[in-house]
């Protein structure tokens, strides 16, 4: 495996932690990891670069080694949060930027919100959330009131096998070394003796603000530089994949130059189950 370094730096009042792999002097390349993942997730598909990269690979608010809020998660703090790490890593230089799922969804919008500071964009499976109406939204305020009044929390496991059980569950493709290296960042010993996952069990709070997609496409059209994304052909209908063939073509349109790849025989996790054509699609996307 390539090694990995962790630097920390304070951003808006939070300790960040950020992941870093290559030499300080190499191009730079963001990655950005989804809900409920790690940085250190990425460490697969990083050793099937073959270009010599300084990857940047933060773990956001709330999850892995960055330090949790008490005042809950909103997706308006990643987008800035992400500028605060562009400023640090690539002041004078626009980002190549590469994003799984949820970081998928905030570098699409980031790059939006700051065209100029993006040269190249890369989503894989992340495309907007599903479509809301208005009348979701009492509901939805409601089920928000009543899940802040109970404690969240997260089962504590056994052992770091047991966490690596529930990865191969979770996803059948996962091998079990695989598993074992993702189980030692995913969870961590209490002093106790328990294994417990590094994630704020806040995050499993549903957020009592709707997603718009009329506002991320206004963003999406101001995204000047190329864009690519990168779907697997996995059977999900949840999110954007309840939409109609109209309706894919209106987010696909909303991005200047957009490119679209399927990698088959992948799950979501693609940079688990296919690193190495992973990487080859990313890089020949930034070369």
């Amino acid at each position: 495996m390539k090694p990995s370094r962790s630097e920390f730096h304070l951003i808006r009042g939070i300790r960040h932690h950020v992941r870093l792999w290559g030499e300080p002097a190499s191009p730079r390349l963001f990655l950005l990891h989804g809900w409920m993942d790690v940085s250190a997730s990425f460490q697969f598909l990083v050793d099937e670069f073959k270009r010599d990269w300084l990857v940047i690979a933060p773990d956001w608010r709330g999850f892995g080694l960055s330090e949790w809020t008490r005042e809950g998660y909103w997706f308006q703090d990643y987008y800035a949060d992400l500028d605060a790490l562009a400023d640090i890593y690539s002041p004078n230089a626009p980002l190549n930027l590469v994003g799984h799922s949820m970081g998928g969804n905030i570098a699409l919008t980031y790059a939006g919100i700051r065209p100029a500071r993006v040269a190249k964009l890369a989503s894989l499976e992340g495309f907007g959330m599903g479509r809301a109406k208005a009348d979701m939204a009492p509901p939805r305020y409601e089920r928000w009131l009543k899940e802040l009044k109970k404690p969240s929390s997260f089962r504590p496991y056994a052992s770091f096998d047991a966490v690596a059980d529930r990865l191969m569950k979770n996803n059948p493709r996962l091998p079990r070394d695989k598993a074992d290296f993702l189980a030692r960042h995913w969870a961590q010993q209490t002093a106790s003796g328990e294994i417990v996952l590094r994630f704020d069990p806040r995050h499993k709070i549903v957020n009592p603000v709707l997603s718009r997609l009329e506002e991320l496409l206004e963003c999406w059209k101001r995204v000047t530089c190329p864009t690519l994304w990168v779907v697997t052909d996995h059977i999900d209908p949840r999110g954007w994949r309840k939409d109609t063939p109209a309706q894919m073509a209106e987010r696909k349109n909303a991005f200047r130059d957009f490119h679209e790849v399927t990698l088959a025989d992948s799950g979501h996790m693609m940079h688990h189950d296919q690193p190495q054509r992973l990487a080859a699609i990313i890089e020949d996307f930034l070369r």
